[in-house]
């Protein structure tokens, strides 16, 4: 039986399974590669993935995104209060103490866990896997994040479980990407040479991971690991969401956080101009038809401006990375590449802060999206890390 890997990510998933002596990441039944980490309920069923995202904004309230960072958190957790009053949609504590999601489902309200909710996306997944591989999946290899806790963790476990899958290991994220980068060099030193350092940079939506790992042929060893769990793609997001709030207030007198399909409309904008910016410097528009009282609105945002109003959290990329070389006693003259990974590592300020603390050009020979996936679906070996 197959072992598949999944990369459980807060925006999106990925599968990934090892068949004809390679790693190939699946295709959900859309023909796409990403699944959305999304879950909405009606009425009279619940969609996930693509069918979930797309009913984002007309059933807001029932529609859950970026529960990930809830795994293993009490509802008391000032982590959690503090988001509280950010999310479109409700949650409660559980009898257990922990965080519930409160939907309307078959027009009843339910408060489903965090592990229920992983389980139903995991079971899309398993299903994506199954119809790649024309034969039921059971064991598997799931990502988390390098900085989860072991209530965190024992929470994704749990989840998988639901789910009817079978656990063999829980992979840090890092570990994953590093084992889809060496597995497959040919050039790497022999095992009594010195061995070669990377260092591994992963800007996701939601977290920022960093590792430094020794390579030798056949071996793979992590020095060191350093993490900023509340830096990511979507903090981007929040700061044009934040800009644009404030514009349309004095432009056009509409309060926007009071209503939250507006709110959910405006985000989808804010994370297409991020990624536009990427790749132009030019004066982007931003353009919503009827978004509020039937008003259209419109602004416009430079990636010069961007950068300005994002320095804060530009700020904050270097401070990991000092980590690294400070917990491994490595100069940076000693590192052979740095790889980059994850969504957010495409915005052009975070590359060039990297590739400045360094003072080297950074190496994108991994698939930024798929690379964890991959690693997953490679790491076959039953246990579980703690």
């Amino acid at each position: 039986m197959s072992v598949v890997g999944f990369d459980v990510g807060f925006m999106n998933c990925y599968v990934a399974v090892a068949r004809a002596g390679g790693i190939e990441t699946v295709a959900n039944e859309y023909s796409d590669r990403s699944t959305p980490a999304c879950v909405s309920f009606g009425a009279r069923n619940r969609s996930i993935g693509a069918a979930a995202k797309s009913q984002v904004v007309t059933n807001c309230k029932n529609t859950v995104q970026g529960f990930k960072r809830f795994h293993g958190r009490a509802f008391s957790d000032p982590f959690v209060q503090r988001l509280k009053n950010s999310l479109v949609y409700d949650i409660a504590q559980m009898p257990s103490g922990t965080t519930g999601i409160k939907v309307m489902y078959l027009e009843e309200e339910k408060v489903f866990s965090i592990e229920q909710v992983t389980a139903m996306l995991l079971t899309k997944l398993k299903e994506t896997a199954e119809s790649a591989l024309k034969k039921p999946v059971a064991d598997c290899v799931v990502s988390v994040p390098s900085y989860y806790s072991d209530a965190e963790r024992r929470s994704v476990l749990d989840a998988a479980q639901i789910a009817g899958l079978n656990c063999l290991r829980l992979m840090n994220e890092t570990t994953a990407v590093a084992l889809a980068y060496g597995i497959y060099k040919q050039d790497l030193p022999a095992p009594e040479e010195k061995a070669r350092n990377v260092v591994f940079v992963d800007v996701g939506h939601s977290g920022y991971q960093t590792s430094v790992c020794a390579f030798n042929k056949g071996k793979l060893k992590i020095l060191s690991t350093a993490s900023d769990p509340e830096l990511g793609g979507k903090d981007f997001d929040e700061a044009l969401v934040k800009h644009f709030c404030e514009e349309f207030g004095n432009k056009y007198k509409l309060d926007v956080k009071s209503k939250p399909r507006a709110l959910v409309r405006l985000y989808q904008e804010c994370e297409k101009l991020k990624k536009l910016m990427s790749a132009n410097s030019s004066d982007l528009p931003l353009n919503i038809e009827c978004f509020m009282n039937d008003i259209d609105v419109s602004g416009k945002m430079n990636r010069g401006q961007f950068e300005d109003m994002c320095a804060d959290l530009l700020a904050r990329v270097e401070a990991p990375l000092q980590s690294l070389l400070e917990n491994t006693k490595l100069k940076k003259e000693d590192i052979y590449a740095v790889e980059i990974v994850g969504g957010a590592s495409r915005i052009p300020a975070v590359k060039e802060r990297i590739s400045k603390f360094f003072g080297k050009e950074l190496s994108t020979t991994l698939n930024a999206d798929e690379a964890v996936a991959r690693g997953c679906a490679l790491q076959t070996k039953p246990r579980v890390t703690c």
